[in-house]
């Protein structure tokens, strides 16, 4: 009995069956179970962006292919060498469903091809399966209908594409010519004794590597992820904002270059070290905020934060950001520009805030990566009553579909762009992470008291409460005073030091 049905459900999907009625539209269907490959998948947030864009262009291109006046992304079009023909234009007599059939089969086929060998690839299988026969299709049909044909070329035309944009997919995205200047540091250890170059990124060597998605690596070195992502073909950023940059015999590609982080001068503390000493400071200072009983208690509704009113460089970050407290310039607003009404007061101590926003964006296990997470917010706005889906907020009200594949197009673009501009500028400027930095300034000394035999224009600045000397008889100084002279930070001590995890 259970293959009669199993059978019937096919033929009825082969004969054209009608897709069950669900909440969202096919457009979100796809997008969620991509995002839940994702957290299953490595925590790759370049190579998740790409895929989050790719399977946008799908959709969309699907979607286009249908409509007298949208102009599809990739169909029809010569991207950077690459040209997908247009097939021509498909006829329908059910627009609707042609478009369903057509979305599906290219969702489908794109992200079964660039998941297959993920570490989640056996549950990614079955959910695209599910979803396909959920919506009425069959997911191992070999020939069908015109938007059959269309979703599979679709997806054809996207596989070769990522075959050749500059990912380097064939192998693993695996970087091509990066290789760090630096020798790996071993955080269980102390200091860093080994760093050769304090403005150049460092390894870090652990005995048990989980990525952010949960996984173990088999690999107790992690590798820079996406050093090269440069090369990658981008949505919308353009050859007039990317430069050219050469390093050990490889140009790094830069679109829109911020210029040089600030540079530690470890001989006479010159130049930007001032900024680069303030910065890693208070990446150290602000570790201690993740502590929910110091009995700090912050405002975090609209009335306090946000509204920033200017953007200030590197050099006037000590305006922009408070070392001590935390928190930035943003004024907050007064009144919900929409009821009018004064916001109210969210009490919450600082250190619950501030631990849900580091998980959050520095992702804990099952993450969607950051580029995920801003879909994750999209899609929870789409579900909010009060919103109108109209596009750029004018016109007519869209149905479903169209203002989620509009939007997820913008959005995967967006996200596709970000990830190769920040990514571009970590590999052109190589720059050292702030464990490093700061592991390698406390082993130098001070850099505060000129005249003090532990001065150093490379050590850490001290700052009381925060950046002290280790002193005789303090607690940290040892049985026999052998940390006696060295800094100490007030910092947060690790996950490894949370008695009760569910508080």
């Amino acid at each position: 009995m259970t293959t009669l049905l199993f059978t019937a459900a096919f033929t009825a999907a082969d004969a054209g069956a009608q897709s069950p009625e669900t909440d969202h539209s096919v457009a979100r269907r796809w997008n969620e179970a991509l995002l839940q490959s994702i957290r299953e998948d490595y925590a790759r947030p370049t190579v998740h962006a790409r895929n989050l864009y790719h399977l946008s262009v799908a959709i969309y291109d699907a979607w286009a292919m249908y409509d007298p006046v949208a102009r599809p992304v990739l169909v029809g079009r010569t991207i950077r060498g690459f040209t997908c023909p247009m097939p021509g234009v498909p006829t329908a007599s059910d627009v609707d469903e042609a478009r369903r059939e057509a979305i599906s089969f290219a969702a489908y086929k794109l992200l079964h091809h660039r998941f297959r060998r993920s570490p989640g690839a056996e549950a990614a299988m079955a959910r695209y399966d599910d979803l396909m026969i959920e919506l009425g299709y069959n997911p191992a049909q070999e020939t069908g209908s015109e938007a059959w044909t269309l979703g599979q070329y679709i997806a054809d035309c996207l596989i070769d594409f990522g075959h050749q944009d500059g990912a380097n997919e064939q192998n693993s995205y695996e970087n091509r010519y990066y290789e760090p200047v630096n020798p790996p540091l071993a955080p269980v250890l102390p200091g860093n004794p080994f760093i050769e170059d304090p403005n150049r990124w460092q390894p870090l060597f652990l005995d048990l590597f989980v990525d952010q998605a949960g996984n173990p690596i088999p690999f107790n070195v992690p590798a820079f992820l996406g050093p090269e992502w440069g090369e990658v073909v981008p949505f919308a950023l353009s050859a007039e904002d990317l430069t050219f940059h050469r390093r050990d015999d490889y140009d790094y590609w830069v679109y829109n270059d911020p210029g040089p982080p600030p540079m530690l001068d470890p001989v006479t503390g010159g130049g930007s070290s001032e900024f680069y000493r303030w910065g890693f400071t208070l990446v150290a200072l602000w570790s201690s905020h993740l502590d929910p009983s110091d009995g700090v208690m912050w405002d975090i509704s609209p009335a306090s934060i946000g509204n920033v009113q200017e953007f200030v460089p590197v050099e006037s970050y000590h305006r922009f950001y408070d070392l001590t407290e935390g928190g930035d310039t943003g004024e907050g607003r007064r009144r919900n520009p929409v009821t009018g009404e004064p916001y109210l007061a969210q009490i919450v101590p600082r250190g619950d805030y501030t631990r849900v926003l580091a998980e959050f964006w520095a992702d804990g296990p099952d993450s969607e990566t950051p580029p995920g997470h801003w879909f994750t917010i999209l899609n929870e706005v789409n579900d909010h009553p009060m919103l109108e889906k109209r596009y750029r907020g004018m016109g007519e009200r869209l149905d479903d579909l169209e203002w989620d594949v509009k939007a997820y197009l913008a959005l995967g673009g967006a996200m596709h762009d970000v990830a190769i501009a920040a990514w571009a500028v970590k590999g052109r400027y190589d720059y050292i992470r702030p464990i490093s930095a700061i592991r390698y300034m406390a082993s130098m000394g001070q850099s505060t008291e000129r005249t003090a035999p532990d001065y150093h224009p490379a050590g850490l600045p001290l700052i009381d409460g925060y950046d002290e000397r280790v002193e005789e008889g303090d607690p940290l100084a040892g049985p026999e005073n052998e940390h006696d002279g060295k800094n100490k930070l007030y910092a947060w001590r690790g996950p490894d030091f949370i008695e009760d995890p569910d508080i």
